[in-house]
């Protein structure tokens, strides 16, 4: 047999044997009933051909392959802001466990034992076999990564967003003088909530991420409240780049995570504390004079910390000046020019009482505002609020923030800022799914579509962050709430209707019975570790109307009087958890209109939805659901469907046809069965978001000549399978994916005109791009990839077609094309275009085995906007820009110069080509001002780097990272001026 990598367990439980079991191999008998029932079955190789074989035993797939394959994807396709992916520490945990697994049940030889035991020895040996069937089954509840595999690849730590720093230089810098010293090891940053005490440290750990060689870790974790032991190691570990077994003792982990930090010298931001706790239990070396490392704590409270012996530093209120100098700086120094308004914001500055956020907050909420009345309203309202409480008590602060809650006026959105709180403390919330939760609470109004519920929820998150009510994450495309405002939203929900959030707060029961009383508007317990509920807990929450009990990864069974006395529950997410059913009371709450069970993949059953006609939004996207749930043609109202679950079969055509208000459908991506016809939507007249697999080429073509697309505004359509667990697109935008397609010619392929997204697999009498006619009359094509496809010979054959269609693109990838020569084909054509590419940004080649050079100089002068240019394990590579023959005659010469500019590129990254000589021809240099990071990896035969900066022979100014791999590559390189390359040098 062929010897191929070693496979993954193939794993089977509660199945019996019958005794008439063909096995391939001779050496085995016919198994004894010792081992009927679970049975494991080891494919430790292939070289091994020892493996059972029977008509009703059906096998999980491989998920380890599944899994590298995916991740080999992930980390090959960059985003469109080129962040360098790696897999998650879990996922690196999870694939090492695996491989640990293998080796263990390849030396204990189960299937050899067996064929030489005894009747009573196959006894013992299936108990061995149950064990490790358990250890297997561990194993694969731990494989489904619902969130991902892959992260973003820092080079270090990364800076934390932070507004300019007020006042407080002095305290900024004491601190700083402490960890720069040898003599305070810990410290202890206090001061009432407000004061700023965690945007002194944000400035603090930005700036100690540039002392490079002074700390190897800098780590920030927010502590919040309650302190949660495993959630702090675990975040303190993330910080390290290392990984904590989740299933194993606090203890051990301590342990651990000691040994880990044990090796570094780290300093460590513990924000916003609350609790007292020991270094030792968390696993936390104590940083001493010896060792060098540093502990900063921010907390509002001074005994959190006693039996550490911190240095203590108080950040006291701003000064007078600092405080008009914020105010300005936050509500727009536009208000210098009207006179009339000095004398009100001066007053009102004062009655911040130099608390930095509320002032912040206070300016935010009179941005714009210039109407002299209206300040005087403004301040009159502040101080009878302020005047109102006990000077020095959290009220002043309460009532300071409260000020800027009621100034926003519209009830919907104070609202929408109110249901923030629901999140855990700290929690960086994505602005898509805040705005949806929103639309999903029906804190939007209906406005007709979609489309513009979601405008409407965007201009309310503007909002709240121009009021200063919310502020940025260190998520792209996320907010947070500080913590004091949060208290300041709680604080008012605790009044008439209440809120009940206990979101990460380490619950393993849920709340008692008692805590759930009939005034509970809204409860939040998302995050925990519930793993029950009470059979006979029945609260009564008559107007309960939002239930979140999503990512408690434990819960796995609901009781079904638990919705009985919830007849108001209007949004129920139970997403990320582990329920194998949906309770029988769920399909009575008719006045749901949100039921999210996103990730609930041991999700199997689903009762009768029949009675849930108000709902509009159902989303089951990674369910583990087999058939559609029994009743969704009735729901009438439904505007939301996500059916994206894995192993769902079919989705009977009459379905849709009922469902005529839909304006979001989604559907597996990659399934070799659930497919859906074209014909089956356009009846759908309100759709705006469509995604699916389609059934064929034909199937593509007519629904695009039907038009329907036009009314869309999003849309994803696949044709054919893609690599198993790939997601072909971007974002969701509009994109097509043809895999295994036969491609090329005026009729082979009708694509849309407004497609931003095009994805090619695989594709059968594909030469170029320009064999697709309908791509000559698209106008927004964005990106495009071409992927394993054997024919094609050039991407653009200008011989054949225009260039228009391409100039759009900014996103090119091209993998694995064996045949691909020439990126563009002008033989033959005696003038082109000098802006072909001329939009383009990102481009990325790989395992283009025939390539031997990338750009001609003429197609480099359409590239200005270039910013990134990947290319990798191209075996005949050999220069990355070349002449023309023809351009050779008229345009270099021995002693000439010439400048190839690329004014934005930002990233010149050339990996594993064996025979790349030169970047540019000799005496050319590229002259790349933007220029941040070169990356040389196994390009044994370059000898030159001829990059320059707008002033020659000086390096880009830009530069900030080098890799050069191997190192004697970087020795052995030539210069054109010896300075260039010491000044490289520090990079």
């Amino acid at each position: 047999m062929p010897e191929t990598k070693p496979l993954f367990l193939s794993l089977a439980t509660g199945y019996r044997f019958a005794t008439n079991i063909v096995l391939p191999c001779s050496a085995f008998k016919l198994l004894t009933p010792s081992l009927a029932g679970p049975i494991l079955v080891l494919l430790c190789s292939a070289s091994s051909s020892t493996y059972f074989q029977h008509p009703y035993l059906i096998s999980p797939p491989d998920l380890k392959q599944d899994v590298e394959t995916q991740l080999q994807t992930e980390t090959q396709l960059q985003t469109e802001y080129y962040l360098e992916k790696e897999a998650k520490e879990e996922v690196k945990k999870w694939l090492q466990d695996v491989e640990k697994i293998n080796a263990e049940i390849q030396k204990d030889d189960v299937l050899n034992r067996l064929h030489k035991a005894s009747c009573f020895s196959r006894a013992h040996l299936g108990k061995l076999a149950r064990k490790k069937i358990d250890v297997l089954d561990a194993i694969l509840q731990r494989g489904s990564f619902a969130d991902g595999l892959v992260v973003n690849k820092p080079a270090t730590a990364l800076p934390i967003p932070v507004d300019d720093l007020e006042g407080e230089v002095t305290v900024k810098e004491k601190i700083l003088g402490y960890l720069k010293g040898n003599e305070v090891p810990m410290i202890l940053v206090c001061g009432i909530g407000g004061v700023g005490k965690t945007t002194i440290m944000k400035h603090i750990h930005n700036e100690l991420l540039l002392m490079e060689s002074r700390f190897d870790k800098v780590i920030w974790v927010t502590v919040s409240y309650p302190c949660n032991v495993l959630r702090l190691q675990h975040e303190i570990a993330k910080g390290m780049k290392e990984y904590l077994r989740e299933n194993e003792h606090q203890q051990r982990r301590a342990s651990e995570l000691m040994k880990m930090m044990g090796r570094v010298k780290y300093v460590l931001i513990l924000d916003d504390v609350w609790q007292t706790f020991t270094l030792e239990d968390v696993g936390i070396p104590s940083p001493t004079l010896e060792n060098g490392c540093k502990l900063v704590i921010t907390s509002r409270k001074v005994d959190v910390c006693k039996s550490l012996g911190c240095e203590i530093v108080k950040v006291s209120p701003l000064s007078k000046e600092e405080s008009l100098n914020l105010f300005l700086e936050k509500v727009g120094r536009d208000i210098l020019q009207v006179p009339e308004l000095e004398g009100f914001w001066k007053a009102m500055v004062e009655e911040c009482a130099g608390l930095p956020l509320a002032i912040v907050v206070i300016a935010g909420s009179m941005k714009r505002v210039t109407d002299v009345h209206e300040w005087r309203h403004a301040l009159n309202e502040l101080r009878g609020r302020v005047r109102a409480t006990a000077e020095g008590s959290e009220d002043e602060i309460f009532e300071r923030l409260k000020f800027s809650y009621d100034r926003l006026q519209d009830s919907n959105i104070q609202n929408c800022f109110l249901s923030c709180s629901l999140y855990a403390e700290d929690y960086e919330i994505s602005k898509y799914d805040l705005v949806e939760q929103w639309i999903d609470e029906e804190l939007i109004e209906e406005l007709g579509s979609r489309q513009a519920m979601l405008v409407k929820g965007r201009t309310i998150l503007n909002s709240l962050e121009n009021s200063c009510l919310l502020e940025k994450a260190r998520i792209p495309g996320a907010v947070k709430m500080h913590d004091v405002v949060r208290d300041m939203a709680l604080r008012i929900k605790s009044i008439g209707s209440q809120f009940m959030v206990k979101a990460r707060m380490g619950l393993t029961e849920i709340p008692d019975e008692h805590e759930w009383t009939e005034n509970l508007e809204k409860v939040s317990l998302m995050q925990n570790e519930i793993s029950d509920i009470p059979l006979n807990m029945c609260p009564n929450c008559p107007i309960l109307t939002t239930l979140m009990l999503q990512w408690n990864r434990t819960l796995s069974q609901i009781p079904d009087c638990f919705f009985a006395n919830m007849q108001g529950l209007k949004c129920l997410n139970l997403s990320g958890t582990s329920i194998e059913s949906l309770p029988h009371s769920t399909c009575n709450l008719e006045n749901l209109t949100t039921l999210l069970l996103r990730g609930c993949r041991q999700l199997k059953h689903v009762p009768c939805l029949a009675k849930l006609k108000a709902l509009k939004k159902l989303d089951m996207s990674e369910a583990g659901i087999v058939v559609v749930p029994e009743g969704i043609d009735m729901l009438v109202n439904l505007q939301y469907l996500d059916l994206r679950c894995p192993e769902l079969v079919e989705l009977p055509t009459q379905i849709l046809g009922n469902l005529s208000h839909l304006q979001h459908l989604t559907v597996y991506l990659n399934s070799t069965t659930l497919k859906i016809k074209g014909e089956e939507v356009r009846g759908l007249k309100r759709l705006e978001t469509f995604a699916a697999q389609l059934y064929d080429l034909q199937d593509l073509n007519n629904y695009v000549k039907s038009n329907h697309f036009k009314r869309l505004s999003k849309y994803q359509l696949v044709v054919g399978q893609v690599e198993d667990g790939v997601h072909p697109f971007i974002n969701l935008s509009k994109g097509i994916s043809l895999a295994e397609c036969e491609i090329g010619g005026e009729d082979s392929v009708v694509l849309p005109d407004d497609v931003q997204e095009l994805w090619i697999y695989r594709g059968r009498k594909f030469r170029s791009l320009s064999d697709i006619y309908s791509l000559q009359k698209t106008t927004e094509l964005r990106r495009c990839c071409v992927a394993e496809c054997e024919e094609i010979g050039c991407v653009v054959d200008m011989v054949t077609s225009s260039s228009s269609f391409i100039n759009n693109l900014e996103w090119l990838f091209l993998y694995k094309l064996p045949n691909l020569s020439v990126v563009v084909n002008v033989e033959g054509v005696e003038a082109t275009s000098p802006h072909i590419f001329s939009n383009l940004k990102f481009f990325v080649m790989q395992e283009c085995s025939t390539m031997k050079r990338l750009f001609s100089f003429e197609l480099l002068q359409g590239l200005q906007n270039l910013e990134v240019i990947t290319v990798q394990d191209c075996q005949q590579m050999e220069e990355i820009i070349g002449w023309e023959a023809k351009e050779e005659n008229h345009t270099v010469n021995a002693t000439t110069t010439a400048a190839f500019i690329l004014p934005k590129l930002r990233v010149l990254n050339l990996q594993n080509l064996l025979e790349l000589e030169r970047i540019c021809p000799a005496r050319g240099v590229m002259v790349c001002d933007s220029l941040q990071e070169l990356q040389i990896q196994e390009c044994p035969k370059l000898r030159r780097i001829p990059l320059v900066g707008n002033v020659p022979p000086s390096p880009p100014a830009a530069l900030q990272t080098i890799s050069i791999r191997p190192r004697n590559l970087w020795e052995s390189l030539e210069w054109d001026d010896p300075k260039a390359k010491m000044s490289l040098n520090p990079l």
